[in-house]
């Protein structure tokens, strides 16, 4: 059986532990995994800070930089060559995606796309207060004051995120768009401290299947992200268990993701979520 992490992060990025990625591969083949994508936050597109709303230190640690790419790129492949007797390592970005900048992001993907050999797809900003991008994972007090309209209502902060979901999955990026989505329940970080309700209502489950149903037309994958279990609010994977479960019956690969961002979160929950993933 191929044991598998198709999502982790590298000493590159901001919001990380600083820990080598090497180290973290290391981890990885004394936990047997025979399979690592290093899958480090594309840099984001300069125009964003502009229409953005929340803690500037939000914007500035979200990604690498344009100039940090090729030392990135380099220090991936030069692991991946490293360690090809001992486990594969697959060379990617999470890349971002934003509604109005699916051009600047198509650029970048065809640039860099062909170095690349397995890629994200997530959303971690949402238009909120004032009609500015907010991140939906920063802090609790940025959300907050970001979507306070939205978690008033949380079937229709669950909307909005969906919405955005779908958007990307429906989106052209060119030949290198990613084809994994990544975390697609990540607006669920803060839910317990939010007390927002772990169900969807029925609205909400009929624009979940939607988006299950067009990944599953296009081809693509889900990450089944464990992150969240680690997280104090969220106590959850990313996608929660009925809809990966949803997943599975239609037939979309669910690809196990630790986003280790820390020697220490490599493997994280894989045991927890091993009945998902087992072939």
């Amino acid at each position: 059986m191929i044991k598998r992490d198709g999502h982790t992060h590298t000493e590159f990025c901001p919001h990380g532990s600083g820990d080598a990625a090497e180290a973290m591969v290391q981890k990885a083949i004394k936990m047997r995994f025979t399979e690592y994508s290093i899958t480090e936050h594309a840099p984001l597109p300069p125009e964003i800070a502009e229409h953005f709303g929340g803690t500037r230190e939000g914007l500035d640690t979200a990604s690498i930089s344009i100039d940090q790419v090729r030392l990135y790129l380099d220090l991936a492949h030069q692991l991946q060559a490293k360690y090809a007797d001992q486990i594969k390592i697959n060379v990617g970005f999470e890349v971002d995606y934003f509604e109005d900048y699916e051009t600047w992001t198509k650029e970048f993907l065809d640039e860099y796309g062909p170095e690349t050999s397995d890629n994200l797809l997530s959303v971690h900003f949402m238009p909120g207060k004032d009609d500015k991008l907010w991140c939906v994972d920063y802090t609790i007090d940025d959300f907050a004051e970001g979507f306070a309209n939205l978690i008033a209502e949380p079937q229709n902060l669950f909307e909005r995120f969906t919405r955005l979901e779908l958007a990307a999955t429906q989106s052209d990026l060119g030949q290198y768009k990613p084809t994994r989505l990544g975390h697609i329940t990540l607006i669920r970080k803060f839910q317990d401290y939010f007390k927002l309700p772990r169900q969807l209502d029925e609205k909400n489950l009929w624009l979940m299947t939607e988006l299950l149903e067009e990944i599953k037309k296009r081809g693509y994958e889900l990450d089944l992200n464990t992150a969240g279990l680690y997280k104090e609010y969220c106590n959850e994977i990313y996608p929660t268990r009925r809809v990966v479960q949803q997943a599975k019956e239609l037939g979309i690969p669910v690809i196990y993701g630790s986003d280790a961002h820390s020697i220490r979160e490599v493997g994280h929950g894989y045991h927890e979520v091993e009945d998902f993933i087992r072939e």
